[in-house]
């Protein structure tokens, strides 16, 4: 590149600035919900004075250089935040789209006279800033797929609660569709609560779960196996007479587990096996 168009960038970094923020301003997708135009401005000083501090003719076209490490860096936190704070793709990328805007109007309007070396000069400039992008693509999916598997071991924990409902009895309700990833979450959680509370009876709540197919039904019976392993009794409830009837349909054996239509029922199985007896009481009032 022609030493006086870096240069140029650089001595013009004020009014590459002002046109991007108006470029992203003008945006009808803008988040004002998600980020205040001090912010907006704060990000958008960072990076082009970063950009424009470390051109060079030498490492223009280099974004392995070192000199570039510290553009991507600051381009990457920000992918990063953007992603975790629920930007969309396309939001992200008009980010970086409408600095490469504001970069070409710059140039344009200091080569007018030069319709050649402007034509050479954008090419660089576009892609420049097509790489960049790519790279901040890149790091959002990455910012993404954190959150994604975030928020999945999130619901995983709180879609297995195990519940404490009685000294020694221990309740599990299952919502959703059980699958092997799902079935090591309850087992694990389940077995730590067995050994921390020291319960004897474990009751799997399946009133939640939309069908009952033979791969749900084995899921089951791995997890009523790996509670008896821990010396402790388990009671399956929820039985609705369209599951019964899947599971009979199947041809799955249940009949060395205890299974009962609803929690109620299973809680009472319970009492009787660890022989107690819940009474009403009746209040006298004097």
């Amino acid at each position: 590149m022609a030493l006086k168009t870096y240069k140029l960038l650089q001595n013009k970094k004020k009014n590459i600035l002002e046109l991007w923020m108006k470029n992203q301003l003008a945006d009808e997708g803008l988040r004002e919900d998600l980020i205040s135009n001090d912010e907006l401005r704060s990000q958008s000083e960072e990076l082009i004075t970063a950009l424009v501090s470390n051109l060079s003719d030498e490492n223009f076209n280099d974004l392995n250089s070192d000199e570039w490490s510290p553009v991507l860096e600051i381009l990457g936190g920000i992918a990063i935040t953007r992603a975790r704070q629920g930007f969309s793709p396309r939001e992200t990328g008009n980010f970086v789209f409408s600095l490469k805007e504001a970069l070409l109007q710059v140039l344009q309007e200091e080569l007018k006279g030069d319709q050649q070396a402007f034509f050479n000069e954008s090419a660089k400039i576009n892609r420049l800033m097509d790489n960049l992008s790519v790279i901040t693509f890149e790091t959002f999916i990455k910012g993404r797929e954190e959150v994604i598997l975030r928020q999945t071991d999130e619901i995983a924990e709180i879609s297995t609660p195990v519940i404490r409902v009685w000294d020694g009895i221990l309740a599990l309700p299952i919502i959703g569709t059980l699958d092997s990833a799902r079935t090591q979450v309850v087992m694990e959680n389940l077995l730590q609560e067995i050994v921390e509370t020291g319960s004897s009876i474990a009751i799997l709540d399946i009133s939640g779960v939309p069908a009952v197919d033979s791969l749900v039904a084995q899921h089951l019976i791995k997890t009523v196996s790996a509670t008896r392993l821990m010396g402790a009794e388990c009671i399956i409830s929820g039985i609705r007479p369209e599951i019964a009837q899947t599971v009979v349909h199947l041809g799955i054996d249940l009949s060395n587990i205890v299974t009962k239509a609803t929690l109620a029922s299973a809680l009472a199985h319970a009492f009787k096996i660890m022989r107690l007896e819940v009474k009403k009481s009746t209040i006298i009032k004097s």
